[in-house]
């Protein structure tokens, strides 16, 4: 396995230093982050929430908890500002493995707002590597950077893009949006990948083999890069005098902002939203992906109100149905490496649209699946029933995210 040794960095040399200056690919319109800066100097509360993938979750780190790039960002944040060790700062962690922000701009208000009882001061959004296959093409990502930048508090929006180890992302899709916004931007591909290619000699500092745990997430020394990249960040703010000029994000969007008004609808509220009959859907999977949040180091269970069809045997038949006024839904099912589980059929308005199939990524995470995106909210009918030769097979729905 790679990483497994932890290489010597020199903190302070300039090859080092080198490195972690190049991650700074936009220093943005800095008056939001100052701000928060400034609270915390004063020993106010203040909360930084990250958002993302496996790698936001901490995926390569051992322990995953405290030697993730969140927390180990959040850690160098409080002791460059913080008056004591006591200062109220709070943490929010919110990576969730294999998901992309079409599901990310569906979890915010759960995950990242706590269904609206916390309005993060800093929010560090992380997608580069998550979103090769979001249907939307960057849409759902805008989307989740403006509901972040929309919030009352006028929080400070970071965008990250981390790299895989075959050195790609995908920052020139994203990118673009920060630009738009004049956001910070960190970019770990431009820190990094100039100087894999060097002998420590010629000035490289770390190797592919010890920056990476495997060919997708950071070691240690990864993550502690990608953490000190981002404090990097904070100290140019801090050094930097306030930029006094308006910072407009009310603007045409750059890609789109048609899912910033998602709201998710599970077991837990489903019937106060739609008319729901869930036929063979009756159980609740327990069986769910799980991830690390915050500081917690206990796995939280992903969309555990959920509903769950386990053969054609189960009470109430087999279809799933939902009559639904939105304009935009996507569904969001359980992936699972289970040869129990089988491939359903998503109809809408008794036409089949699509077919989701749990045995392809084939392990246990949460799959988002865009079922419909039309202009003018009305309507549908929405129907899950198990394809021919599946009726006994497993399949379970996590939940929707729609659009009014």
């Amino acid at each position: 396995m790679q990483g497994t040794s932890e290489p010597f960095l020199d903190l302070e040399s300039h090859a080092y230093r080198n490195l972690i200056s190049k991650s700074l690919l936009n220093k943005g319109h800095n008056a939001r982050l100052k701000r928060a800066i400034e609270k915390t100097k004063r020993g106010e509360p203040v909360t930084i929430a990250y958002i993302g993938g496996s790698i936001t979750h901490g995926a390569g780190a051992e322990p995953i908890h405290m030697n993730c790039y969140a927390y180990q960002s959040f850690q160098l944040f409080k002791k460059m500002f913080a008056p004591t060790s006591d200062s109220p700062l709070r943490l929010i962690k919110a990576g969730l493995g294999g998901t992309p922000s079409e599901l990310g701009v569906i979890r915010y208000h759960r995950d990242v707002l706590r269904e609206g009882t916390v309005l993060p001061d800093i929010v560090i959004v992380e997608f580069a590597v998550n979103d090769a296959d979001d249907e939307t093409q960057g849409v759902c990502y805008e989307s989740l950077v403006l509901k972040a930048l929309g919030a009352d508090n006028d929080p400070a929006v970071i965008l990250l893009f981390s790299v895989f180890e075959n050195d790609w992302n995908l920052q020139d899709r994203l990118a673009p949006v920060g630009w738009h916004y004049n956001l910070p931007m960190v970019s770990m591909k431009d820190a990094v990948v100039e100087q894999f290619q060097h002998t420590p000699e010629e000035g490289g500092v770390i190797s592919k083999e010890q920056f990476f745990h495997d060919i997708y997430h950071p070691s240690n020394a990864g993550h502690y890069i990608m953490a000190d990249c981002l404090s990097w960040l904070f100290n140019i703010t801090n050094q930097s005098e306030l930029d006094r000029s308006i910072h407009t994000i009310d603007k045409p969007p750059l890609i789109g902002n048609d899912f910033m008004d998602v709201k998710l609808l599970d077991r837990l509220n489903g019937d106060r939203i739609a008319r729901i009959d869930a036929g063979g859907f009756g159980r609740t999977d327990t069986d769910l992906q799980m991830a690390e949040m915050d500081d917690d180091p206990c796995g939280t269970p992903h969309f555990p109100n959920n509903w769950m069809y386990k053969g054609k045997h189960e009470e109430g038949g087999g279809r799933f149905k939902m009559i639904l006024r939105s304009k935009r839904l996507i569904l969001i099912f359980k992936d699972s490496g289970s040869d129990e589980f089988g491939i359903a059929n998503i109809s809408v308005d008794g036409k089949l649209v699509r077919k989701a199939d749990p045995r392809q990524i084939n392990w246990t995470h949460c799959h988002a699946m865009l079922l419909f995106d039309e202009k003018d909210a009305r309507e549908h009918t929405i129907e899950i029933e198990m394809a021919e030769g599946h009726e006994e097979k497993w399949f379970t729905i996590l939940g929707f995210g729609y659009v009014n």
